[in-house]
């Protein structure tokens, strides 16, 4: 069921998640493995790079209740006693600040790795991330043959 639930929110990200997910990919190049909807325990983080133990959490309007504070809280002491931390950013963050929220990501990064920086040092232009794209293969419906045969 955990993976199931987990696939589907992937196919569900709101587009502050989908942004952050590009906020993220720079640090992903560097070798910094983010996945997406990760299972802990009984809660589901919206980013974790386990690595370095640290979960991101995109937070919506919705978190500034008292009663979702409260919930925020529990899984945070949840996340800290297995030695995760919890960075938490808003969606207006993340929409509006990319650079600083980067910037965030980067030196929390920085200081797992004992470094004062990660080895990539800005965020790209916007626009979508470049996806990896194996070639196509030959159709010979289409008419494509390889190496001029017939």
């Amino acid at each position: 069921m955990g993976t199931t639930l987990a696939r589907k929110l992937r196919r569900t990200a709101t587009e502050p998640e989908r942004a952050m997910w590009r906020i993220l990919w720079p640090l992903r190049q560097a070798g910094w493995h983010f996945r997406r909807q990760v299972e802990i325990g009984t809660y589901y983080a919206d980013f974790a790079c386990l690595d370095a133990k640290l979960v991101i959490e995109v937070d919506g309007d919705s978190h500034a209740s008292s009663a979702a504070s409260s919930a925020d809280a529990a899984r945070d002491a949840y996340m800290a006693s297995r030695g995760i931390l919890v960075l938490r950013v808003t969606n207006a963050e993340v929409l509006h600040n990319a650079e600083g929220v980067f910037a965030e990501v980067a030196g929390v990064l920085g200081a797992v790795s004992g470094t004062k920086s990660t080895p990539t040092p800005s965020l790209p232009a916007r626009g979508r991330e470049p996806r990896r794209r194996s070639p196509s293969p030959l159709s010979p419906l289409r008419g494509e043959v390889r190496d001029g045969g017939s």
